[in-house]
């Protein structure tokens, strides 16, 4: 089976403001992101920074692939999640949205910094999270977390009946279906510009070919290959700088080995693709201004 997060997961959900009787509102340099690359939710938000351009008012702290904490957290969060609640019970966790001015939490929830990050801080970038798509970039993220990527580890479950395994392999495909339909009509998941829902796609399919596949027989990955829209859109992303530059495959290897405890299957052995071909190779998305 897949590598699992851990089983308790610290949630904080504070949110940036539109000025400062929000509380948080948003100011150049007093917040901070805490991400481990080998990590999805850490990437998805690495990636949507980069795009923003917000390498000058956000800074990133990165933290080591695999976590180096008990109950696996990150010893370097450790004292955030102290002063954000006391005597926490989880473990110290990737990604954070720190207040440097406190020295607090704001959100560990990765869609909410999604949105504050474009809405709040990319006022001078593309508009990656426009009005009025909100569902459609909710549905994305749905379908990623539970069409994706829950229905591949269950599909890869070595302790799971065949029937169980089968039922959900073919779930999987017909999420996939129905992207590579979609993808006949349109450059971009929601249509022709770029925005977080390919952000989110892409880093679920990311996690598809460099962890899930493993457990998966070399036949059950051969008809995920089998979309070739889908993975020509997963390679042309991955040639942005945004998107190829943050890939830490390796750091990926080894979180998902250290925290793993299914059984390779000959999957594993049937890339789909190379993705250290399509890094940083190609021309960055042209910015588009917001409005």
């Amino acid at each position: 089976m897949s590598a699992t997060p851990p089983t308790v997961v610290p949630s904080f959900r504070g949110r940036i403001g539109c000025d400062a009787r929000s509380g948080y509102y948003a100011a150049s340099h007093r917040y901070r992101l805490h991400l481990a690359l080998s990590c999805p939710h850490s990437l998805q938000i690495a990636v949507l920074h980069s795009l923003l351009g917000l390498d000058d008012t956000l800074p990133v702290t990165l933290l080591p692939a695999v976590p180096d904490a008990p109950g696996g957290g990150h010893r370097a969060l450790r004292p955030l999640y102290e002063a954000s609640s006391h005597q926490h019970p989880g473990p110290a966790t990737a990604p954070v949205l720190s207040d440097d001015w406190t020295g607090t939490i704001v959100s560990t929830h990765t869609p909410d910094i999604l949105r504050d990050l474009t809405r709040r801080f990319g006022g001078h970038g593309p508009d990656l999270h426009p009005h009025g798509a909100e569902e459609a970039i909710e549905s994305v993220g749905r379908l990623c977390e539970l069409g994706i990527t829950a229905t591949a580890q269950r599909a890869g479950r070595s302790g799971g009946a065949p029937a169980e395994r089968d039922a959900a392999l073919a779930a999987l495909l017909r999420t996939l279906d129905m992207i590579e339909r979609r993808l006949a009509s349109r450059k971009y998941l929601l249509g022709g510009e770029l925005t977080v829902a390919d952000v989110q796609l892409w880093v679920t399919l990311v996690q598809l070919d460099t962890v899930h596949r493993h457990h998966l027989d070399a036949a059950a990955v051969h008809r995920i290959t089998d979309h070739p829209r889908l993975w020509a859109y997963a390679r042309r992303l991955a040639t942005y700088p945004a998107f190829g530059t943050h890939l830490d495959l390796d750091g990926i290897a080894r979180r998902h080995h250290a925290h793993c405890r299914g059984q390779e299957a000959a999957g594993s052995a049937v890339q789909i693709v190379d993705w250290c071909a399509y890094t940083g190779l190609g021309e960055p998305e042209p910015a588009r201004q917001p409005g």
